[in-house]
């Protein structure tokens, strides 16, 4: 089959000119307003995100990693204090843990959902552990549940590091549901212009219902202080600015048809490589939805540097998330005891993703499968 159409992992292009005059507007707005820092765009912005997600605090920052640093920071965590964190992800999840002298204590995770578990948790929990990073990764929810509970019983923090996931729900035992983000202590997320709700440029926010957490937070994301030029504390200088407040303001009310779009893509993707005996196609956790970040599968023959190979060479792109264990990173000699972990070790070695984003056209998905699919032909 002939594709014409230019492929991307991520078709921005596309999902912006969709809605062109608005945003556009929005931006000129705040070019006439001047009000680039702190201005009414991102004042609106948070206002929308605490109604979308239900939860009484959101703090706009500078991006997804600072998210992350400005919630351990207003743990009041102390240097050695341990960490856990899932070894099969992002290096900001664990870096920012490493960068306040605190200790990560990378651990496994599931084979299926790539995500940290709570028995994996509760087996790495010593005396020194004072909170646990689980991170939703590639657009579902850890099984929160369970994980609230032994951070209860043991007296610790979680901090959701929700930058994939963003508009995924969870399900509790009693048929509740919350979005994830707002389940843990705090919670982290990205709007990295690739991200399922993507900025034009760097931003994130944090999320809490905890208002103590959510008056701590906002100090330490605003050089520790509550009063300009009063400062109680240390902290930094990490915000979000009006023009990318402006941007996310409007395509906030398009998530959840993002979200249907990726999952429609994934759908077609299911069924078109179910036959593929040597590809495993992602699990959905039966207690999230899953907004596809990623659309991640396994090759378990061996040969999925080659199948990567054989995709770029016929124009289909395709990413390895992650090739190296977070473990095995120069960065954190000195930070982690840990060596091998199976699973992980395994997973980069199988893991593709293929290219996921809302502005998929069947023309396209059939042209993926196909190739992936006369691989192995």
């Amino acid at each position: 089959m002939e594709q014409t159409r230019n492929i991307q992992m991520v078709d921005l292009k596309t999902q912006y000119l969709k809605l062109k005059p608005e945003i556009d507007q929005a931006v000129l707005d705040v070019l006439e307003s001047c009000a680039y820092i702190n201005g009414p765009a991102v004042r609106d912005f948070q206002a929308s995100m605490e109604a979308y997600h239900q939860v009484a605090h959101v703090i706009p920052c500078a991006n997804g990693t600072d998210a992350l640093q400005i919630a351990l920071m207003a743990l009041d965590l102390q240097p050695g204090d341990e960490v856990i964190v899932p070894a099969f992800t992002y290096v900001s999840t664990a870096e920012v843990i490493a960068l306040l002298h605190l200790k990560p204590v990378m651990v496994d995770v599931d084979p299926e959902t790539f995500n940290i578990t709570p028995e994996i948790i509760e087996a790495a929990i010593t005396e020194k552990t004072k909170a646990i990073v689980p991170v939703n990764l590639f657009g579902q929810s850890c099984d929160l549940e369970p994980i609230m509970e032994i951070a209860k019983k043991h007296g610790l923090f979680v901090v959701e590091d929700n930058a994939q996931a963003i508009g995924a729900d969870y399900t509790f035992a009693d048929g509740r549901t919350r979005k994830t983000g707002t389940i843990g202590h705090i919670g982290c997320t990205s709007f990295y212009p690739s991200k399922n709700l993507g900025a034009y440029g760097d931003g994130g926010a944090i999320t809490t219902n905890d208002d103590e957490l959510g008056q701590k937070l906002r100090m330490v994301a605003n050089h520790g202080q509550t009063r300009r030029y009063y400062h109680g504390m240390v902290g930094v200088n990490s915000r979000l600015d009006s023009i990318q407040a402006a941007v996310l303001n409007i395509k906030l009310r398009e998530l959840d048809n993002y979200a249907a779009a990726r999952n429609r893509a994934a759908d077609f993707y299911d069924e078109a490589l179910s036959g593929v005996s040597a590809l495993v196609t992602p699990k959905r956790e039966p207690k999230s939805n899953h907004v596809f970040h990623q659309y991640t599968l396994k090759v378990t023959d061996g040969r999925r540097d080659d199948l990567q190979r054989y995709l770029s060479d016929r124009s289909v792109p395709s990413m390895i998330y992650y090739p190296v264990p977070l473990y095995e990173q120069d960065a954190f000699k000195g930070f982690t005891d840990v060596t091998h972990l199976p699973v992980t070790h395994e997973l980069c070695e199988q893991v593709i993703s293929l290219p996921m984003h809302s502005e998929l056209d069947e023309d396209s998905l059939q042209f993926i499968t196909d190739t992936v699919r006369s691989f192995w032909s």
